[in-house]
């Protein structure tokens, strides 16, 4: 019941509420529209007159901004805010500069106290921010470098701050500025002195690791400046460039102190090579840079530390060298008598104890490589001035005639051997070193020829004491009617050649150009003697026949042999048509081509001819002998050929008995022709014994 009077008093009430907005809607609609609120302005202002302008806003007077204390200050700093940091100090600092500065003349007692504080707060605070500063420059040198995001910004603060800085010093003048932008070239070069020293201890392989080391701390570091710091800083500091030479300058105290040290040779010769190759060409090489372009940067090593660090390694070389060589040759010298027939490896062994220093010199750079060859070159002749006296002294041992003849041999070849390579060595040594080492390749080629001579005659002599029986068996009757005298030269020298062909090219020629000369001496030698007279013109044509066929029979040999003395291969035909002409003028032109082919030839050579051939009649063989004679004087003939082209002059003649004997007609021959004739010395007259009377 009660529920139902309330529900009966809730909707009376509604309905009340209605008829009440009803009532209200119909009076609003009876008054009209609500007339609008007149502004400040309209009740001030009568309707119909205009609107006084409004009054000019005052500005607010700016508010004065509170500076932050010490402790806010160190606050930012230690946050690395460094930039916001460094203008808080600058504010600080002209604080307490207007406060010292200005007011009365005499210095107040209150703020002068508190300016001292502020000075000491300053100092402190410059202290601070300097520490942050330069543990910046290590961090980011240390770390992979920032490129993006904080690393970035706190490279960019550091720079802000030395702008900042610099422009301040520029306020301060001289004497007060404070030069952060120097003092950050000087952490930028500790940095990097440190970053190098921490490289090179660990590294293996004794300075030449190290450097090795030093070169790729170089790029790393570099490569982090050039790519993520340097673009960070601001561009008028030209930071690229301050961490170059911070890094230059602290490599160059490396390097001097690396220098002043008693290093051994390899470390002496790393050294110069770093200094002089690796380091500008793979590391200043590789940094585009314009401080490299106008010369900023200093050398490495000074010009007279360079020059001391060559000096010592020259001193050394020539003394290791020196002590080397000897060592190579004494024990190549104890196998020299041996039976055995070890393979000698002298040479090599010289060539690479020298060229492991001439090779690496010149790399260096073109003095050095100079200086280094001529020391090479002096070791080399004083080397193998002691290889000559050390053969000479073997083949003059009697010792040595217990050896085997092919042991002897083949030891005597390996000798000769050793020429080439050696001659080869000083000649090039000589091209690349200065115009002073002539002497030295002089004194080397010359010690080189006397052992190569020497050898060529020991195995000459051999081989020809093994051909004398062949050879006494010439220019005999028996010669001119079998050949068993030639073939066994001819047997006996192609048998041997086969050892001789171990020689080296050079010396090989040579000897066989001079078996050559010796064999054709020796087969014509008989003939001067005269062995064979040939009264008739049929002997005369058998032996020509017999020298001819001969003579091919050689050539055919020495051809085999490859020997290039082809002047030799006309003598002996050319002898053979002396004794087969008959003829004057034709014997005169024969003659006359032997003395312009062989200057050595001498008249008593070509008189023996003559006697071989049995001609005694006086005006021919003295026509002829003249033609010999006027050629000898026309030609200089006086003058002997070199020791390779002799050929006449080792041949001996006979002496025959005199004889003068002058035809009848003696007076229609002209004084050149008389002149020609071999007149008799009368005997100079002796005080102490008169001439006899006849």
């Amino acid at each position: 019941m009660q529920s139902w009077l309330q529900g009966t008093r809730a909707q009376g009430d509604e309905e009340a509420a209605g008829e009440a907005a009803r009532r209200l809607a119909f009076l609003r609609l009876g008054r009209g529209p609500k007339p609008r609120r007149a502004s400040l302005a309209e009740r001030v202002v009568p309707a119909g007159e205009a609107a006084p302008e409004p009054p000019p806003k005052v500005p607010e007077p700016p508010k004065i901004k509170e500076p932050l204390s010490v402790l806010e200050i160190l606050s930012l700093i230690q946050q690395r805010e460094l930039a916001r940091a460094d203008e808080h100090i600058l504010e600080l600092e002209a604080e307490e500069l207007a406060s010292s500065g200005g007011g009365a003349p005499g210095p107040p007692k209150a703020e002068g106290a508190g300016g001292g504080r502020r000075a000491r707060d300053v100092a402190l605070l410059y202290e601070a921010l300097q520490r942050e500063l330069w543990a910046l420059v290590r961090e980011t040198l240390a770390g992979p470098g920032p490129g993006a995001g904080a690393g970035a910004r706190a490279v960019a603060q550091l720079g802000q701050v030395l702008v900042q800085e610099e422009a301040a010093d520029g306020r301060r003048g001289p004497e007060a500025a404070r030069k952060l932008r120097a003092r950050w070239a000087e952490a930028v070069a500790r940095a990097a002195r440190e970053r190098l020293e921490a490289a090179a201890p660990g590294a293996p392989g004794g300075l030449a690791g190290q450097l090795e080391a030093l070169r790729g701390r170089l790029l790393e570091d570099m490569g982090v400046v050039r790519g993520r710091l340097a673009p960070s800083y601001p561009a008028g500091l030209g930071a690229f460039g301050v961490y170059l030479r911070g890094y230059h300058g602290a490599l160059a105290e490396w390097i001097g102190a690396a220098a002043r040290r008693r290093l051994p040779l390899a470390d002496r010769y790393a050294l110069l090579h770093w200094h002089n190759q690796v380091y500008p060409r793979e590391v200043l090489g590789l940094v585009d840079m314009v401080a490299l372009e106008n010369g900023e940067l200093e050398p490495l090593l000074s010009p007279g530390t360079l020059r001391g660090l060559e000096d010592e390694c020259v001193t050394d070389v020539k003394a290791q060298t020196r002590a080397a060589l000897l060592r190579v040759l004494q024990e190549d010298e104890e196998h020299w008598a041996s039976a055995e027939d070890p393979s000698s490896s002298l040479a090599q062994d010289v060539c690479e104890l020298l060229e492991e220093h001439t090779e690496r010199a010149p790399r260096i750079s073109q003095e050095f490589g100079e200086r280094m060859a001529h020391c090479c070159l002096g070791g080399l002749a004083e080397f193998l001035q002691s290889f000559q006296q050390r053969v000479e002294r073997f083949h003059e041992n009697p010792g040595v005639r217990e050896l085997l003849p092919d042991t002897y041999i083949s030891r005597t070849i390996s000798l000769v051997n050793c020429g080439p390579p050696l001659r080869a060595l000083a000649e090039r040594l000589a091209r690349v070193g200065p115009p002073e080492s002539e002497p030295a390749r002089e004194a080397a080629a010359s010690a080189l020829d006397r052992v190569t001579r020497l050898c060529h005659r020991i195995l000459t002599d051999l081989l020809f004491q093994e051909l004398q029986p062949h050879f006494s068996k010439l220019m005999r009757r028996k010669w001119l009617s079998g050949s068993e005298a030639l073939d066994g030269i001819v047997g006996t020298l192609g048998a041997k050649a086969l050892a001789l062909r171990r020689m080296q090219d050079e010396p090989y020629q040579e000897l066989v150009a001079e078996l050559h000369r010796r064999a054709l001496v020796e087969y014509v030698r008989p003939l001067f003697r005269g062995r064979l007279r040939c009264g008739s013109a049929r002997t005369r044509s058998r032996v020509a026949g017999r020298l001819r066929e001969d003579a091919a029979q050689l050539q055919r040999l020495f051809r085999r042999l490859e020997s290039q003395a082809s002047w030799l291969d006309a003598v002996v035909p050319r002898l053979a048509e002396v004794l087969r002409l008959e003829d004057t003028p034709s014997i005169q032109m024969e003659v006359g081509m032997l003395v312009r082919d062989y200057p050595d030839i001498r008249r008593k050579h070509v008189a023996a001819l003559l006697d071989i051939r049995g001609l005694h009649h006086t005006v021919a063989r003295h026509e002829i002998l003249a033609v010999a004679r006027d050629l000898e004087l026309s030609e200089g003939g006086s003058l002997l050929p070199p020791r390779d082209r002799a050929f006449f002059a080792d041949i001996p003649v006979p002496r025959p008995p005199f004889c003068l004997s002058l035809p009848l007609f003696l007076g229609r021959l002209s004084l050149s022709r008389l002149a020609c004739l071999p007149w008799p010395r009368p005997p100079s007259p002796s005080p102490s014994r008169p001439r006899a009377q006849h």
